[in-house]
């Protein structure tokens, strides 16, 4: 089965974060809550979440790590240099690096933007140096996905259960998606 860890930063927002976290469960794949530097994490809006387990070398045996926005989040992503060597190791081996609102930013450190297409929150796309901005809410180009923001967390893991093979469209049946929002069955 495959395995994502998605990392939950200081000051990340956490409406995408557990979306994420709740959408990929909901679609019956392993996805752990993987904290920075610790087990309880406070994001952007005061909210405390308490982790599955901590940043550690392991990370790089799942096959997707997900990098959820918030600045202070994405800030610290972007810092943490054994967050980096993880983010570089990982990509280098084909595995799937996602991030949405200002996570890219954590990517362009990394050098993993170069020569790709990529979203992000609109305003973060200034303090990007590398690849192409797209104003699209979420993009796919190789084993990079990325996503615009807050509102689009829903379609930006969907799109994550799809590039990992699971089944999006029962799980969006199942949780009304299609009464919610205006989208066609492939978004």
């Amino acid at each position: 089965m495959k395995k994502t860890a998605v990392i939950f930063a200081p000051g990340c927002e956490e409406g995408e974060a557990l979306t994420i976290v709740d959408i990929m469960r909901r679609a019956e794949l392993t996805c752990d809550m993987v904290g920075l530097e610790s087990l309880e994490v406070t994001g952007a809006h005061s909210i405390t979440m308490l982790c599955d387990k901590v940043l550690d070398e392991t990370v790089k045996e799942y096959d997707m790590v997900v990098l959820p926005g918030g600045y202070g989040g994405a800030d610290a992503m972007r810092d943490n240099e054994t967050f980096q060597s993880v983010l570089k190791e990982m990509h280098a081996e084909g595995k799937y690096i996602a991030a949405i609102c200002a996570a890219p930013v954590a990517l362009d450190k990394a050098g993993l933007l170069e020569g790709k297409q990529f979203t992000c929150y609109p305003s973060t796309a200034e303090k990007i140096s590398s690849g192409t901005y797209l104003d699209q809410k979420v993009v796919v180009d190789g084993n990079i996905v990325t996503g615009q923001g807050p509102a689009i967390a829903w379609a930006f893991a969907y799109k994550l259960v799809d590039v990992l093979g699971g089944d999006s469209l029962t799980v969006k049946k199942r949780m009304v998606y299609f009464n919610a929002f205006d989208v066609k069955e492939d978004e």
